[in-house]
């Protein structure tokens, strides 16, 4: 079993995978969904959260080894950007949506050096736009942004573009396709609903 599918066996398994086609779920974008994908409830399992950690920090030393420091992206990703920045012995950082409105007004949380090679650590990749607007943050604050690294990606030619233009790398633990078909092999979603959550993932915006 690939890692990919090993990983959407374990999304499963903890009910971290939730459909409606009647009710879709509607997402910040604004996009309805008929399915919903909460890799959060991976971090209450030890073993799993253990296993991510450890492809997470195998992907950041395989593809960006010039990487000085980790940046998880709020609020997901802050636990496995902490996670693997621990294991990798790196520098943390994570970055809010906008900047604090009290306190240090701080957009950015943690130390910093200007020129350090970063990669960010994202829990799922839709749209992809509040990834790209984290490495925008990270960008004028004078870091370099090597990648992205994330558990799960919905695949979008949407965030596959919008990271091409923005000269990102991007992998992916797993993804959609994989989840979906393994959930049809297992019984888990009927044949129907397959090609239902086939022809949204290829027109998301246009869902009813």
């Amino acid at each position: 079993m690939t890692h990919a599918r090993f990983i959407a066996e374990k999304l499963l398994q903890i009910g971290a995978l939730a459909i409606n086609t009647e009710t879709p779920f509607v997402w910040s974008s604004g996009w309805k969904s008929p399915i919903y994908c909460d890799n959060r409830k991976v971090l209450s399992h030890p073993y799993i959260r253990d296993f991510i950690k450890s492809e997470l920090c195998n992907q950041v030393f395989e593809k960006f080894p010039e990487a000085a420091c980790v940046a998880g992206v709020a609020t997901a990703g802050i636990a496995w950007g902490a996670l693997t920045a621990d294991q990798l012995k790196l520098p943390f950082i994570y970055v809010r949506p906008k900047p604090k409105e009290h306190g240090m007004k701080n957009q950015i949380e943690g130390d910093i050096k200007e020129g350090w090679e970063t990669v960010i650590i994202e829990d799922l990749i839709s749209t992809g736009k509040s990834s790209l607007q984290v490495a925008m943050v990270l960008r004028e604050a004078g870091l370099v942004v090597k990648g992205i690294v994330s558990v799960f990606e919905y695949g979008f030619p949407q965030a596959k573009a919008a990271m091409e233009e923005a000269g990102i790398q991007h992998y992916a633990l797993s993804d959609y396709d994989t989840l979906i078909k393994y959930a049809a092999e297992k019984g888990i979603i009927s044949n129907e609903n397959l090609e239902i959550l086939l022809k949204w993932q290829a027109q998301p915006e246009q869902w009813p």
